[in-house]
């Protein structure tokens, strides 16, 4: 077993239950983002309005505003804890995560250019987005691929990768500055302005990415044992590594394409449901993780609107300031850790 993952392990009734909680949760988590902001509203008054009854103005908030956002919401934390996860398992290594290792940035810069070409057709800019995830998985693929390559170099190699792909976005944006309209909104990540018909397409990209890494479970599970376990067992290592990693920079690209450049919930996230449901079943923890992603990104956007009211905080910021101590507790945990992992 990997030396940063939890020793305890589950049973499956509590694995179940966890689960109920976090299904739970997001609900919980989905109906006070629906009625919460600037303007107050009961629950009935929400039902109501997605039902199409209920007063224009209540209608028109939910309608409009808020049921876009929160989708939003749902759908980035689910996506990019997921992909968080996947990329610890496949490289094994607790410190990566989507925006650590530059996929996000990857997928930022494939927004960039897709814009800055004038293809802002809704289909294309989460393929733009996918294409520059997968190409900082690739760099990130061959840096861990290398032999004697730790923990450590990845997360540094990553931090390179970063700051070529943000020095890409702000070339592209140097000679075409209106190709991304709120920029600074989008480098910091936010759900703000969003449209059910934006999310559609995304919304089944993110599904069937999901779905085929849950069908695929098994094969992670073997993985984990290690390169030379796995061989034995006949699985391909390389081919079914690249293909998890595809997988989830597909997921990080279609939650950049829309969420801007969040951070850390595919740090934070799978590290909490990996506590909670252990890794001895891969399926188990994707279920978990992408829960617990959607969960918690809706409230640190929850949290973001109602602390500093009538000020909105963007929830880039509120995830930094959380993510940002999380990640160096991380850090010194895992050069502190070193005599026994």
């Amino acid at each position: 077993m990997k030396s940063w993952q939890t020793s305890s392990i589950p049973g499956p009734e509590r694995v179940r239950g966890i689960l109920l909680a976090l299904g739970a949760a997001v609900l919980l988590c989905g109906a006070a983002s629906l009625c919460l902001g600037p303007v107050s509203l009961s629950l009935s008054s929400v039902l109501s309005a997605l039902t199409g009854g209920g007063d224009e103005t209540a209608r028109r908030i939910v309608l409009l505003a808020r049921l876009p956002r929160t989708c939003g919401c749902l759908l980035a934390g689910w996506a990019l804890a997921v992909s968080g996860a996947v990329i610890q398992s496949v490289l094994d290594n607790p410190l990566a995560a989507p925006n650590v290792i530059g996929v996000n940035a990857g997928a930022g810069f494939g927004v960039a250019l897709c814009a800055a070409f004038g293809t802002r057709t809704a289909g294309l800019v989460p393929l733009a987005a996918f294409l520059g995830a997968l190409a900082g998985v690739m760099l990130v693929l061959g840096i861990s691929s290398r032999a004697g390559a730790s923990r450590m170099t990845l997360v540094l190699a990553g931090v390179a990768i970063s700051s070529m792909f943000s020095a890409g976005i702000d070339a592209v944006l140097t000679f075409v500055p209106d190709a991304l309209n709120g920029y600074t909104d989008f480098r910091i990540g936010g759900l703000q302005n969003l449209s059910m018909e934006r999310l559609g397409g995304v919304f089944w990209g993110i599904l069937a990415a999901s779905l085929v890494l849950l069908w695929m479970a098994g094969d992670m599970d073997v993985l984990r044992l290690g390169a030379e376990s796995a061989h034995s067992l006949g699985l391909p290592v390389a081919s079914r590594r690249l293909l998890f990693l595809t997988l989830a920079a597909a997921l990080a690209g279609f939650a950049v394409s829309f969420a801007g450049l969040l951070g850390f919930v595919g740090l934070i996230v799978p590290h909490m449901t990996r506590r909670l449901v252990g890794e001895e079943s891969a399926g188990a923890l994707l279920l978990a993780t992408a829960l617990g992603g959607a969960a918690f990104l809706t409230l640190a956007d929850l949290l973001s609107r109602m602390l500093f009211r009538p000020f909105e905080l963007p929830v880039g910021v509120t995830l930094a300031l959380v993510g940002g101590p999380f990640f160096l507790w991380l850090l010194l945990r895992q050069r502190g850790g070193r005599s026994h992992g």
